[in-house]
């Protein structure tokens, strides 16, 4: 598949750029999907979730009165889960969410996200270019010009720059990653996906295609 590239104001260059024919495949990977976004969601939790249990809140170990003759429950110490103010009981501990999946399955699923956007004509591609300074202004008229300024839009460059990031930070509705950066999920929660022309061929390479 070819698919033209702009310049960033909106215009065609009279360039194209080919897809590798490896993107494309005859079946779909959905469960690697699943996987792959569940990995990388799992990953971003910090986990130190935690509550006190019987053995860690204060007060006295005495238990409150003796077991029988009273005409009221029995009891033990005042750190009993039922009183307020006691332990919790299988409360949540601090722990890891981490998830493994082999490289294969990550790619796979990174490769089936790519395919069925460019099948639904979702992606767009603009020629390279680099900024001197912050400047948020002309991330906005490249997502004017391009007519996703109502869309939610993911922007992949070949590699990290300061100054693109800076100004692309704060924009709603906007993600800007390098391509070492490239995940599922962002992919899928993007409605438009919009590639620097050199992002292409990096893009093959980590997934093995090229």
């Amino acid at each position: 598949m070819e698919l033209e590239i702009l310049d960033i104001e909106g215009n065609s260059t009279n360039r194209k750029v080919l897809f590798d024919e490896k993107f494309f495949s005859k079946k779909s990977y959905d469960h690697s999907i699943y996987l792959e976004v569940k990995r990388y969601l799992s990953a971003k939790r910090q986990g130190t979730h935690k509550s006190k249990e019987r053995g860690e809140v204060s007060g006295s170990r005495r238990k409150l009165h003796r077991q029988k003759g009273t005409g009221g429950s029995r009891k033990g110490d005042i750190k009993n889960p039922l009183f307020r103010g006691g332990g919790r009981v299988f409360g949540p501990t601090p722990r890891k969410y981490f998830m493994k999946i082999n490289k294969l399955t990550k790619n796979l699923a990174r490769k089936n996200i790519i395919e069925y956007k460019l099948k639904t004509k979702k992606v767009k591609i603009i020629e390279d270019f680099q900024l001197k300074k912050p400047k948020t202004k002309l991330i906005l008229n490249i997502l004017k010009s391009l007519q996703l300024m109502n869309e939610k839009s993911l922007m992949i460059v070949e590699k990290a720059d300061k100054n693109l990031h800076l100004s692309a930070r704060n924009l709603k509705n906007f993600q800007l990653l390098n391509a070492e950066e490239l995940n599922s999920y962002s992919l899928l929660n993007s409605s438009y996906v919009i590639l620097s022309e050199k992002s292409v061929k990096k893009i093959e390479r980590i997934l093995n295609i090229s």
